[in-house]
């Protein structure tokens, strides 16, 4: 069984147990957090399709950590102008883990 869930602008294919990374939610590690927008919902032989969302089907899943990936280095520079610009970024994340499809 699978789902195709949609949170923080981008679109993931999650099974029970997986666990992924997505955007910053402002969650708490070791809380439950419920994701609505389900796309579409399989279990093998039936697909259900939403337009735009499946009707009643959720997942639920469980924060393991909120943080930081590793830095970005951007650097800009304008040849012959003596115009050098470098930045760092760092982009938060929350990892969750799939524990239960209802659809």
């Amino acid at each position: 069984m699978y789902a195709i869930i949609v949170t923080g602008g981008k679109q993931y294919k999650v099974s029970e147990g997986d666990v992924i990374y997505v955007e910053k939610l402002n969650v708490n590690e070791g809380d439950s957090v419920s994701i609505d927008e389900v796309i579409a919902v399989s279990d093998g032989e039936n697909l259900k399709i939403g337009e735009p969302t499946v009707a009643g089907a959720k997942v639920d899943a469980k924060v393991l950590k909120n943080g930081k990936e590793k830095k970005v280095i951007v650097y800009k520079m304008k040849p012959k102008k003596g115009y050098r610009k470098k930045q760092g970024h760092r982009q938060p994340y929350t990892k969750l883990q799939i524990e239960k499809i209802n659809g």
